[in-house]
């Protein structure tokens, strides 16, 4: 996917919304060499508030890919290196975090407004991507080889030709979702959550998250507590329904709340917020030539961080089809796997976070007494512990399940490992990391972002790496093909690769096949697998061409 076929792209992909899911979406859509012009409907950024604010390890490595704004995300962010659990006076449990030698940590804390700056600063380096403020999308018209977008603006209606859409309009895309025809079925939690950040000389809490059940001054209900950079802490209250940002602040109660916390230390409020959680996804994550992204398809607790991060996971793999299919080199039916993966992954993180919904917020009475028995028993018996739900954090999806996914049975997967742990290399999982020699630079440089420039075969190191490539070349495939041992010193045992084996690395550095002895004939068939061959077209019904707000 390097060298564009420009008779095939006519018009610029068109990513609708510019907050940080949007942004990743046309940088790498810029990564794969296709112009792309974001609109979004305010007027300028508008960066108030941390917002989301835990960023997991395969997100920065995502974001690695864009001029390295993953590693500066990480230098800038801070990880906390224990969490600890209370219920009412009792610790229940402190988990510590170690530094396992990984590239990045296992993720940490930045502000949204942060983040977006640095991916502001690699757009307005990036010569591929326009982002256009102030425009409001009002009608989509699809036609057989394009997108008109019609927008309002200041200056009067103006129409976007696209390609294709990416629609990363966040958690308030309900018009979006509306012009097309998508049904977001779920639900809505009653009770309120309220978000303060303050910045505080806190000794002692600079790297703990600290979790509360039913403190004396919270009771009935939890507080979440996060440490992020230049000492500003972001406090998370359970509240009541009916409570009154308005009112807490007039009476002192908003003052008496914080201190109740913190204690008697001079801080400082710099952000807050009263928001409801929603457990909710879309029927369709495609429709024609628009994809839905991030929270447009799905929205979920932020209990785990599985909003921002699950987004950036979209729009990776939404990039990454859209430029094989604008390339020529796939079909569109490739498209529809996007639906596939990243619908099944929404599911996962909603049955994630709606257990753990169900403990901090149970609705019925079994589900309260559950929750109070739990805690209750927490306090001497370590087996309850493992019990209590407070959040699973954010981890990838494993595409073990796809149509672009060439099973082995000497690999099956296991399923979901314990909570921080990764599955062993099988076909859907993510590749190993490991740091590699580039063979076109020799330059050093990580697997990952060497996978992450095209399809990318690695071979075992009984396997005649030179031979294979020379055969998929007369088969009419041209991929690099690496010989694990080439790459890097104890390449295969460090990847896990057998001597016989040969590995089919997909744009997004998952495994689309682990393959034993195979001809050039079976890697080319998981090749062309992994370009969306097997995928079965999603039913839907007709819908009208265009569609008015």
């Amino acid at each position: 996917m390097t060298t564009t076929d420009r008779n095939r792209i006519d018009a610029p992909v068109v990513v609708i919304g510019n907050g940080p899911v949007g942004q990743t979406a046309a940088l790498l859509l810029a990564h794969w060499g296709l112009s792309t012009i974001v609109l979004d409907q305010r007027p300028e950024r508008d960066p108030v508030g941390s917002k989301a604010i835990a960023q997991q390890r395969d997100i920065l490595d995502i974001w690695d890919t864009l001029d390295g704004a993953g590693r500066q995300i990480a230098q800038e962010g801070l990880t906390w290196s224990r969490a600890r659990t209370f219920y009412r006076e009792h610790e229940l449990f402190c988990t510590e975090y170690t530094d396992d030698g990984s590239v990045f940590p296992p993720f940490v804390n930045l502000s949204q407004t942060r983040t977006e700056q640095v991916l502001d600063e690699r757009i307005a380096g990036q010569p591929l991507v326009e982002a256009r403020w102030g425009h409001r999308v009002t009608d989509l018209i699809q036609h057989q080889d394009h997108v008109e977008l019609l927008c309002e603006t200041a200056d009067g209606n103006v129409t976007v030709r696209a390609a294709y859409v990416l629609a990363c309009v966040g958690a308030r895309g309900h018009g979006l979702r509306e012009l097309l025809g998508v049904e977001f079925g779920g639900r809505t939690f009653g009770d309120q959550f309220l978000i303060c950040d303050i910045q505080a000389d806190l000794p002692g809490w600079e790297r703990e998250r600290r979790f509360y059940f039913d403190p004396e001054w919270n009771p009935g209900r939890q507080v979440l507590i996060h440490p992020c950079p230049d000492s500003t802490y972001r406090i998370d209250w359970q509240v009541p329904e009916e409570f009154d940002m308005a009112a807490e602040e007039s009476d002192g109660r908003l003052d008496r709340r914080i201190r109740a916390v913190i204690g008697d230390h001079a801080y400082r409020i710099v952000w807050k917020s009263v928001y409801r959680f929603h457990s909710r996804v879309a029927d369709r994550f495609r429709v024609g030539r628009v994809l839905l992204v991030g929270d447009a398809a799905h929205l979920v607790s932020p209990f785990g961080g599985r909003g921002l991060n699950s987004g950036v996971q979209d729009a990776e793999n939404a990039a990454w089809k859209v430029a094989a299919v604008l390339h020529g080199m796939a079909g569109e039916g490739l498209l529809d796997s996007y639906h596939h993966e990243r619908h099944a992954a929404a599911l996962e993180n909603l049955a994630i976070t709606g257990a753990t919904m169900e403990f901090l917020v149970p609705q019925t009475p079994t589900e309260q007494a559950r929750r109070l028995d739990v805690l209750e028993r927490a306090v001497a018996e370590p087996a309850a512990r493992a019990q209590v739900d407070s959040g699973r954090l954010a981890e990838p999806f494993w595409y073990v399940d796809s149509p672009l996914t060439t099973t082995d049975p000497a690999r099956s997967f296991a399923g979901r490992p314990p909570k921080g742990s990764v599955p062993a290399p099988g076909p859907g999982v993510l590749v190993p990391d490991i740091p590699v020699t580039d063979p076109a630079t020799a330059r050093s440089t990580r697997l990952r972002l060497l996978a992450r420039r095209r399809f990318t075969v690695v071979t075992g190191d009984k396997v005649n790496a030179a031979a294979l490539h020379r055969e998929l070349l007369d088969l009419g495939r041209a991929v690099p093909v690496h010989r694990s041992a080439d790459l890097a010193e104890g390449g295969a045992a460090r990847l896990g690769i057998k001597p016989d084996e040969v590995w089919v690395i997909r744009p997004d550095a998952h495994l689309a096949a682990t393959l034993t002895g195979p001809t050039a004939v079976e890697v080319n068939a998981a090749l062309t697998r992994g370009l969306g061959a097997a995928v079965t077209a999603l039913a839907q019904p007709p819908r009208p061409t265009s569609f008015r707000a």
